[in-house]
């Protein structure tokens, strides 16, 4: 076994040993990267028009942060609201890079229909949190700023922190069981996803699509453009900044450590996916997915199914991988989904 191999093997190894010491570490030294003072919530919410087919969207917004309100959608069944003061499962859904909380707007409206309040945020620098109100433009140029300043942390783990304030915005809410809250992401919100439930127990439910994947086994595999490609304008100008004029591993592992540290090390996948056991996972990818490479997928949830099988807790762990599937969300990813939050969070 060569060396590379042999490292993801251990580690894999020592995820399933449960070892308190190592994944409370992981955890601990993951949320103190991210953390910033909690500043008071202070939501706004209004009231939009109910649909025809009965579902009400209440349009809202919190303070994440001292310079950050993030502004969110919530779906709900307006027969059930106007019922009583029943509290509902809830689903967090989070789009993909270029994406806003309506790209998320047909998914939102199925989970409404199946009896959940559904929740959809802008990533940083996304959606109503950017000057053009679409695109990624924005998000890259944020990037460019982190790997030149050190501020911020735009590359997903900005994201997370949103989330986490989110569940404190949820938990504030008479309409909400606390208990009983899912996350659902894509792609960019996939990676957002694991990493929001490694780090927060209060996400009861979690299913990544097209997200799980070891950073460091693609760098080491001449593996990483394919992800690199959806922020490939601001690598290219932080590898001119430094004189680099064809960046390879080194240089992306580089990149990496200053927009996300510890992405492809410390907070790489195989670290952080068993972190959400025995909290109910599904994994959705594509087979031929160039931003999830099989290779280091698999050493992703192998550690997960090894750790989830030690604590006696199968079931509560599925892969699926969608035959002859690149990166891309197929209708049966969302059908998969519902049922699995169905499954496990109860509506």
């Amino acid at each position: 076994m060569n060396p590379r191999a042999l490292f993801f093997t251990l580690l894999a190894a020592l995820l399933a040993s449960g070892s308190p010491l190592f994944a409370t570490d992981t955890r601990a030294d993951f949320l103190k990267l991210i953390d910033r003072p909690r500043m008071l919530l202070a939501p706004e919410v209004k009231s939009a028009a109910t649909s025809a087919d009965g579902i009400q969207q209440l349009d809202f917004t919190y303070a994440a942060d001292a310079d950050n309100r993030v502004p969110g959608i919530l779906l709900k069944s307006s027969d059930w609201a106007s019922g009583g003061n029943a509290r509902r499962p809830v689903v967090i859904c989070l789009h993909g890079t270029g994406g806003s909380k309506l790209s998320d707007l047909p998914f939102l409206t199925e989970l409404a229909k199946a009896g959940f309040i559904a929740v959809a945020i802008d990533g940083r620098y996304h959606g109503a949190r950017s000057k053009s109100g679409k695109g990624s433009a924005d998000y890259v140029d944020a990037i460019l700023r982190t790997f030149r300043t050190g501020q911020e942390h735009p590359f997903f783990y900005d994201t997370v922190w949103d989330v986490m304030r989110l569940i404190d915005y949820l938990e504030t809410r008479d309409d909400v069981d606390p208990k009983r809250i899912g996350l659902f992401g894509i792609s960019k919100g996939g990676i957002e996803t694991y990493l929001a439930a490694a780090a927060d127990p209060r996400i009861a439910v979690a299913v990544p699509c097209i997200g799980v994947e070891s950073f460091r086994w693609a760098v080491e595999h001449n593996s990483w453009q394919s992800r690199i490609g959806t922020v490939q304008a601001a690598f290219d100008a932080t590898a001119k900044d430094t004189g680099i004029e064809k960046p390879g591993a080194d240089f992306v592992h580089t990149f990496y450590t200053r927009v996300a540290p510890g992405l492809d090390r410390e907070f790489d996948g195989p670290a952080m996916v068993p972190l959400i056991a025995p909290r109910p996972l599904l994994s959705i990818n594509g087979e031929i997915d160039p931003r999830t490479p099989l290779p280091g997928l698999q050493f992703c949830t192998d550690a997960a199914r090894t750790t989830y099988h030690a604590a006696s807790d199968d079931e509560k762990f599925v892969q699926i991988i969608q035959p002859n599937t690149g990166h891309k969300v197929l209708p049966e990813s969302f059908v998969a989904a519902r049922e699995w939050f169905v499954r496990w969070l109860q509506p």
